[in-house]
């Protein structure tokens, strides 16, 4: 493969993965919005969130598993496969809604992007993977305007009286979906991006609705109106099927390591749009964050690693 496939497919993978992150990065703002105009549980609007994503899936998975090239899974794939389904999706989004509720959407997306030095930290540990150098830099200058940022967001909501209970639930979230991240980047390689992601959004799907059906307020579903119809839709369009796809792309083009550093364009995006739906306000120490973000984001942009 020459040189400038390769700078060209890397490319790629970067775009793909920074859309991605960009359209997850709507969900908490979707969230927060839906708590406000209709008063729904954290349950019920994850629930509906994956009635309306999982027939995309299905589809997905239908049109994958009947492909002539199509490779059965192995029984140590499927098992794989399912404890990432349900930890990185299933608990993940249950950690991640619950939280919201007690904490700002821009709190929440700069307590949840923590996960890329879990990520890291698992695939060196695990997985033995190097961490380049420009990784580290990048993820250094990241994290500290991450940490800029939530600083700032501290002093003010350290008088909510849930604030420690939804940012330690963002946080195991973070856990969570850190080791969902590291775990699909090894199996992605093996199965493909798309079949992963049909597979595994189904097998969270199912999850979140056994949930439900044990422990729902299945009122919500007929009481709940139009508006509680269209914010499942949009979650699972905009904010989930969308975006699902296109970061499994980028995990498949890669790996793991670089999409949880780009993918922390995510605080910025979630705190601009916090800022403009909701009303929540920007301060000068979130700007200086947002800059450093940015410029680790951009520090991995431009590396460009043989595929």
């Amino acid at each position: 493969m020459d040189k400038k496939i390769k700078e060209k497919i890397s490319l790629a993978g970067f775009v793909i993965t920074f859309i991605g992150a960009i359209l997850f990065s709507t969900k908490a703002v979707i969230v927060k919005k839906a708590f406000a105009d209709i008063k729904v549980d954290a349950l019920s609007l994850l629930a509906v969130r994956m009635i309306c994503s999982l027939p995309f899936y299905l589809i997905v998975a239908f049109y994958k598993t009947n492909q002539e090239e199509n490779k059965k899974l192995t029984s140590r794939q499927w098992w794989f496969l399912v404890v990432l389904g349900l930890s990185g999706y299933y608990l993940s989004s249950f950690l991640d809604f619950v939280g919201l509720q007690y904490i700002t959407a821009g709190l929440e997306r700069l307590i949840l992007f923590l996960y890329p030095t879990i990520t890291m930290l698992i695939t060196s540990l695990l997985f033995k993977q190097k961490i380049a150098a420009i990784q580290k830099w990048a993820l250094l200058i990241t994290y500290t305007g991450i940490a800029i940022a939530f600083y700032s967001e501290l002093k003010i909501e350290a008088g909510n009286p849930n604030f420690y209970y939804g940012s330690l639930l963002i946080f195991l979230c973070a856990i969570t979906f850190g080791f969902f991240i590291a775990g699909s980047g090894q199996l992605i390689p093996q199965i493909g991006a798309a079949k992963f992601t049909a597979y595994g959004m189904t097998v969270a799907s199912l999850g979140v609705l056994l949930h439900y059906c044990i422990n729902g307020n299945f009122t919500v579903l007929q009481s709940g109106g139009t508006a509680f119809w269209l914010y499942g839709i949009l979650l699972a369009v905009v904010a989930t099927v969308i975006p699902s796809f296109l970061t499994s792309e980028g995990l498949k083009r890669m790996g793991s390591n670089n999409v949880a550093v780009i993918s922390s364009i995510g605080p910025v995006s979630t705190v601009i749009q916090a800022h403009f739906v909701l009303g929540e306000q920007i301060f000068a120490a979130q700007i200086i964050g947002t800059m450093l973000v940015i410029a680790g984001v951009v520090m991995v942009g431009w590396k460009r690693k043989e595929i």
